[in-house]
């Protein structure tokens, strides 16, 4: 006799970073964000081109770390301004990454960075998932809660744009405490090495007090531009300099060609200031 086996349907596949959408449909909130997430990727190349010589890392700015499934599929996810996980690949099957999908990474982000431009409500909100409304409806969870007990991220940091007020919390024994400032007035994150702090000047033609980061030793980490402009300086007191002792080496009684080899210059720039 034989015996009928009904067929198995299987659920779908969870989805990937291609199947989700990449934006949640709300605008930046101010114009000093994208600048500001710039600004910290591009000063930290160095720190992380020494931690990560394999170049296994990837930094999200503005992008969904999806956690959960929902319907609509944002309402599972957070998109932090800014934020750095470490030995994860920068692209997938060599696609750009969409989004950060945590069932399929299983790697939490080692800090998220939120740039508030209100007071910060919305970055402590601890609106826990089970939450029911009045009416019967469970509200979206708020991002501190989701940070620190969903996605456990060991370092968060909340900065208001407004008042430049800046906070840090870490992961102690489940929950984030609050970090206090060094006496240099920054917050450690030992795990990358560096400080972040506030620090005030022009960047990208905007005067404001942006979120930098600092090395151990407290030596401000530089973008590729600072970089440039701070090794054109360093050239041009060199030039000078040699310039200013082309005549006194003259007057010492050496010739030209020995004062060339002694500054590295060419017979010809010597003999051009003498």
């Amino acid at each position: 006799m034989t015996k009928n086996i009904d067929k198995i349907t299987l659920p779908p596949p969870f989805p990937d970073h291609t199947q989700l959408p990449e934006s949640d449909g709300t605008f930046v909130k101010n114009f000093q964000e994208h600048p500001q997430s710039i600004i910290l990727t591009d000063s930290l190349g160095s720190v992380l081109e020494n931690l990560h010589p394999d170049g296994q890392y990837a930094i999200g700015q503005d992008c969904g770390i999806y956690w959960r499934e929902t319907e609509p599929p944002e309402r599972g996810a957070e998109a932090p301004d800014w934020f750095y996980v470490p030995n994860v690949p920068p692209l997938l099957e060599g696609q750009i990454r969409r989004s950060y999908v945590i069932w399929r990474e299983h790697i939490a982000p080692l800090i998220a960075l939120e740039f508030a431009s209100g007071d910060g409500s919305e970055e402590r909100d601890r609106t826990p998932v089970s939450r029911v409304t009045e009416q019967g409806e469970r509200t979206k969870p708020g991002k501190f809660w989701v940070y620190e007990q969903i996605l456990r991220i060991p370092y968060y940091g909340i900065y208001e744009i407004r008042s430049g007020n800046l906070e840090v919390y870490t992961l102690v024994s489940g929950f984030y405490q609050r970090i206090e400032p060094n006496a240099r007035g920054h917050y450690p994150i030992p795990p990358l090495g560096v400080e972040l702090g506030l620090w005030r000047g022009n960047y990208q033609n905007q005067n404001q007090r942006w979120l930098r980061w600092w090395d151990a030793q407290g030596n401000l980490l530089l973008t590729g531009s600072e970089q440039a402009t701070l090794e054109r300086e360093r050239a041009n007191r060199l030039e000078q300099t040699q310039r200013e002792a082309i005549p006194k080496l003259l007057a010492m009684g050496l010739s030209v060609e020995q004062v060339a080899e002694a500054l590295n210059l060419s017979v010809e720039d010597v003999r051009s200031e003498s």
